[in-house]
């Protein structure tokens, strides 16, 4: 079915845009912006919830500063086709902002990696909903942690940069570091973890056999990481548990629906026993686990 994506004259292959609408862009850009077209760039796609979620005290007040930075040509929007009602606007960089975040990291837009066409893409791909999915999760753990004092997503790694660092043995779907404030009160608990977001498109078999690359990369690192696999039903999450017995790697299931709480919430079981669910950060073994190697750089604000 056909897609309404919204398309601006002037803007080819590259989407080079006007000399004037980048000076405009940039004298009216806040530090909110900016980490908005950083996220969408580093990420993909966001819906406009999702930016809501993560940046705004409101809906409204996401969905007019969207629409502000739509008619600067900063951000680029389509709508999925959905059998029912209207799906939500879904937001990619566009060429306007491409050049901002390109000239704020002094480099050009072959620099910045950045191509029109590659961008809007997404909008047609079939993994448009996987991607939705991955990016759902960590907004929520986001909007989680603006109304939980000391709670924070210290790192959100998509699966590019994941695949960048750890793709010879592993690919997770992303890679987060969670902290909360500690219960003893003795600082923040953190957790590292991988995620990989099912849909339920493959086998569970497949599924499943994603853990050989993770157990050879706890052998290569010598760190356990957890695995958190975020299903689409209780019953694929049961399933899932039966061929995953007692794995060689941390592991824990939850599932998410569109009414799930968030992420940080105590939702996950660990695999290999039966008790009660665990918040997230309940995960982590220490109070403080050891980083991954490759996740000990400066953060460089690609993630907020």
């Amino acid at each position: 079915m056909a897609k309404t994506i919204r398309h601006r004259r002037g803007s080819g292959t590259t989407g080079r845009a006007a000399p004037e609408k980048l000076l405009e862009l940039r004298r009216r850009l806040t530090d909110r912006d900016r980490a908005i077209l950083e996220l969408v760039w580093e990420h993909r796609v966001l819906t406009t919830h999702q930016i809501a979620a993560t940046f705004f005290s409101a809906p409204n007040k996401a969905r007019d500063r969207l629409l502000q930075l739509f008619r600067l040509d900063a951000l680029e929007r389509f709508q999925p086709w959905v059998p029912v009602g209207a799906a939500p606007f879904h937001w990619v960089i566009g060429p306007v902002g491409a050049q901002c975040l390109a000239a704020h990291r002094d480099t050009d837009l072959a620099g910045l990696g950045y191509r029109r066409t590659a961008v809007l893409r997404i909008s047609h791909s079939k993994h448009l909903a996987h991607q939705v999915g991955v990016n759902d999760f960590f907004t929520r753990l986001h909007a989680h942690a603006r109304h939980v004092p000391g709670a924070r997503l210290e790192k959100w790694w998509p699966e590019h940069r994941c695949a960048q660092l750890w793709g010879d043995l592993a690919c997770p779907d992303a890679y987060g570091r969670w902290s909360e404030p500690s219960r003893e009160g003795d600082g923040p608990a953190t957790i590292d973890f991988f995620l990989e977001h099912d849909t339920g498109s493959v086998s569970l078999a497949k599924v499943a056999a994603k853990l050989n690359g993770y157990e050879a990369l706890a052998e290569a690192t010598g760190i356990s990481t957890p695995v958190l696999f975020w299903l689409p039903s209780s019953r694929r999450e049961a399933n899932l548990r039966r061929l995953l017995g007692t794995p060689p790697v941390p592991v824990a299931t939850a599932v998410h629906t569109p009414t799930t709480s968030s992420p940080a919430a105590p939702i996950w079981l660990p695999a290999g026993g039966d008790g009660p669910r665990h918040p997230l950060i309940a995960l982590a073994t220490t109070p403080l686990r050891q980083p991954l190697p490759g996740t000990r750089e400066t953060e460089d604000g690609r993630c907020p």
